[in-house]
């Protein structure tokens, strides 16, 4: 086996938590209209429902630093296998356990845990054993894996639904969709046993032969060499009998500003589109419940197509570029949306509006806040760092997911006045801090190795 294929084979096997993670947070959005209902659930229990599992993904995140240093990225990815495997299984709630609310709640909070933990280390380890001219287009295979997770699963939901009539849907189908989930999880649960341990965690760990025999496999003996010497000076900066100072100013601002772009980019409301995008259509757009699973695989395809768009790119144009093009796309989208619906004129308009949204995120803050998280920290720190970041995204995306649906509900809202919008301009607001904090605090890395980044700072 050449060395590009086999980069190529363990980036896609470890971009499976990817998709396991689009899967497992896509699959809520077609259950969710059905058990909603199965349950009679009102807003704020809907929101509980569907942000659930964003609390085990903070959880998950927390824990995925000290279990990644402790065990490294590859049995930290095969622990969220095995919790996506368990909360596919018991959101279904088989016959021998008891429907209740509660019981789905804490399977989609197990789920979580195994998405946090993925989140974490699967793009990590992708960008740990990446080499650099590539690495953007690499570390974007997990976005890609995230889209096309949203995909299958809408496809799946919508092939499901079809199947059966409305009150079946009502009474078990949305069980046969997160079963469903059953198939990918295991097949990454699998794979990962076939996929080496990160090289930079076994330097870190002291393993420097090992580490030069997996840089070795991945780029050739002489450009290993040359791997490993940059390492190992990285990681002797500090001398390894003393603990990194997280405290410093310089590491702490260094975490300040990952996870801030990482927590912006849930306040972009991506995930308010994707969650409640069948709620969205049938309540603010006016399209009929038969048409709202096929308007959620349109919005899934979008997502994927301009992800392939990123990922060509993200290591031409280079990061902040695609930032900002798809910052103007997204204002551009949602003031689509937020006008027609304020003027209460939905339509075509609006739809584009959506569709122009989806397109812009999936070619600037999906992947390249992957990228960047990925890469911007120094070795010592990634871990820990990357950690935080993501439990930050996390938390942002649980605040936003929980209060979606309250501020739709909300009189303010579906009053004259915004008539359903407020929700998109509070939006545009974030998305214009997002284009500040960019320019302001974010460096450009393509290019550059781990250790090159590493000097920014």
């Amino acid at each position: 086996m050449n060395k590009r294929t086999f980069l190529l084979l363990i980036t896609a096997v470890s971009a499976l938590g990817g998709l396991l993670f689009g899967y497992d947070t896509g699959v809520i959005n077609g259950a969710q209209f059905y058990l909603s209902k199965h349950f009679d659930l009102d807003s704020a229990m809907k929101g509980w429902v569907v942000g659930s599992a964003l609390l085990g993904c903070l959880i998950g995140a927390i824990a995925a630093g000290p279990l990644s240093i402790k065990f490294g990225r590859k049995y930290s990815l095969l622990i969220s296998a095995v919790m996506f495997s368990i909360s596919a299984y018991g959101s279904g709630l088989p016959s021998f356990l008891p429907e209740s609310v509660s019981l789905l709640v804490i399977f989609r909070i197990i789920g979580g845990l195994g998405i946090g933990i993925a989140s974490m280390n699967a793009p990590m380890y992708i960008a740990e054993i990446a080499p650099n001219e590539i690495r953007g287009k690499m570390v974007t295979y997990y976005q890609l894996a995230i889209v096309i997770g949203f995909f299958v699963v809408f496809l799946a939901t919508y092939f499901i639904g079809n199947q059966l009539s409305e009150a079946e849907n009502i009474e078990f189908g949305w069980k046969h969709m997160f079963w469903s989930e059953l198939i990918p999880s295991c097949l990454f649960l699998t794979l990962l046993f076939f996929v080496p341990k990160s090289p930079r965690w076994l330097a870190l760990k002291g393993n420097n032969d090992a580490a030069l025999g997996v840089l070795t496999k991945i780029h050739g003996a002489d450009r290993a060499l040359l791997e490993i010497t940059e390492i190992k000076k990285s990681l002797e900066k500090n001398d390894k009998t003393t603990n990194v100072n997280y405290f410093s100013i310089t590491i702490i601002g260094i975490i300040a500003i990952g996870t801030t772009i990482s927590v912006l980019q849930q306040f972009t409301g991506i995930n308010a589109v994707l969650y409640y995008g069948a709620d969205i259509f049938e309540k603010a757009l006016g399209f009929g419940k038969d048409d709202i699973l096929s308007q959620q695989i349109l919005l899934a395809f979008i997502n994927l197509v301009f992800t392939f768009v990123a990922m060509f790119t993200v290591d031409k144009l280079g990061r902040k570029p695609l930032i900002y093009i798809g910052s103007i796309g997204m204002i551009l989208g949602f003031s689509l949306l937020g006008i027609t619906l304020q003027q209460e004129s939905v339509g075509f308009l609006s739809l584009l509006g959506v569709l122009i949204f989806i397109a812009s995120f999936a070619l600037s803050m999906g992947p390249v806040v992957w990228v960047l998280l990925s890469e911007m920290f120094p070795n010592k720190i990634r871990s820990v760092a990357m950690s935080v970041a993501v439990a930050g995204q996390w938390a942002a995306n649980y605040v936003v997911s929980q209060s979606f649906p309250i501020v739709m509900d909300s009189e303010i809202n579906n009053g004259s006045l915004w008539n359903g919008s407020l929700p998109y301009f509070i939006f545009i607001a974030f998305i214009v801090i997002i284009m500040i904090v960019t320019y302001k605090f974010i460096p450009e890395t393509k290019g550059k190795s781990l250790e090159e980044i590493e000097n920014f700072w």
